[in-house]
């Protein structure tokens, strides 16, 4: 069962969670490492402007079926560099998969473009990946700002200098008192963030009057400064699980669970998003799922939902970006 100390994604057994931040560049990378023997993994991309790494590789019918940790990141194309220095360390720690030549740790990865603030520059590097790896923990995750969301903003069809700070978020739940299911979510979206129990507004455009505007009323008003070009935005994510998946099994999770993007981001995979959702399961042998997978990827759509709540709910504000209640608060008074 989930640790009542411990609501957020390590809460899976297996699963570490390490970061790399850099509050000064408003850029860093989140490392998930798995079990020793691996997790099987799958993955499903939605959005129109992806960066990402090894994902082919978590299709069914491929030879590899298992995967040794997952890269978010910062830094645009940049930040999958990070992926290096994770290689490196499990290397040096002889996990990966065996090959007659040696050890090839596999990383699958995603990234998002987190340089519209801080410093431009500034891009998670392979000696990042590998500190993040290193100091990976099965403590409960802190949320908000920090690894890779670090620089991520939000409610971007104002424009950026309208927009609301992202973050990192992390949701997990019990399942039938021996299963937990949990993801973490990095939210650096174009669109607005929306509770999807209540429907209210949870971020939006910051306004003259000091208030929020949808990203929707600008969008059917035809008011939107530009729409968020393609490189500048992406909802990247893991859900993970000790419940036994197979390959198939994984992928399909990872398409259900996408349904917790749409339903707390609105828009949600436009041309300016690169949303990806990897779906790893820590059982030490790749059977099927005891648990029926529609029930299955409608829980883990739900802590999707509330990830993506928490990294906007918990963060707070970064190079002159303010957080959703840093905004709300300083315009009640």
């Amino acid at each position: 069962m989930v640790n009542p100390n411990n609501d957020t994604i390590t809460a899976v057994p297996g699963i570490k969670i390490g970061h790399y931040t850099d509050l000064i560049g408003a850029t860093g990378c989140t490392i998930a490492m798995m079990p020793d023997y691996g997790a099987t993994a799958g993955v499903e991309v939605r959005g129109a402007a992806p960066g990402t790494r090894e994902t082919d590789l978590l299709k069914p019918g491929t030879l590899v079926q298992k995967i040794n940790a997952i890269l978010l990141g910062g830094g645009s194309a940049y930040g999958l560099a990070a992926a290096d220095g994770v290689m490196q360390y499990l290397e040096e720690n002889n996990t990966g998969f065996e090959t007659r030549s040696g050890i090839v740790p596999i990383v699958p990865g995603a990234i998002l473009f987190d340089l519209g603030i801080g410093n431009p520059k500034a891009r998670p590097t392979s000696d990042d990946g590998y500190q993040a790896a290193k100091l990976a923990s099965n403590k409960p995750v802190i949320q908000g700002t920090i690894g890779a969301g670090t620089g991520a903003t939000v409610s971007k069809f104002g424009g950026i200098q309208n927009a609301i700070k992202g973050g990192l978020g992390s949701k997990a739940i019990s399942i039938d008192e021996t299963f937990t299911i949990g993801s973490l979510m990095v939210v650096n979206a174009s669109g607005d963030i929306i509770d999807p129990e209540t429907g209210i507004l949870i971020t939006g455009s910051r306004t003259h009057d000091n208030e929020f505007i949808s990203s929707r009323d600008l969008i059917f008003n035809n008011q939107t400064p530009q729409i968020p070009q393609s490189e500048t935005n992406t909802t990247i994510g893991i859900v993970a699980t000790n419940i036994p998946l197979t390959v198939e099994e994984a992928n399909r999770i990872a398409i259900m669970a996408h349904s917790g993007i749409a339903r707390s981001i609105l828009p949600s995979y436009g041309m300016g998003d690169g949303d990806t959702l990897f779906v790893v399961s820590t059982a030490l042998e790749s059977t099927p799922s005891p648990i029926d997978l529609t029930r299955l990827g409608t829980i883990a759509a739900w802590t999707v939902e509330q990830a993506i709540l928490n990294a906007v709910q918990l963060n707070s504000g970064l190079s002159g970006i303010p957080s959703a209640k840093e905004y709300t608060t300083k315009t009640s008074e």
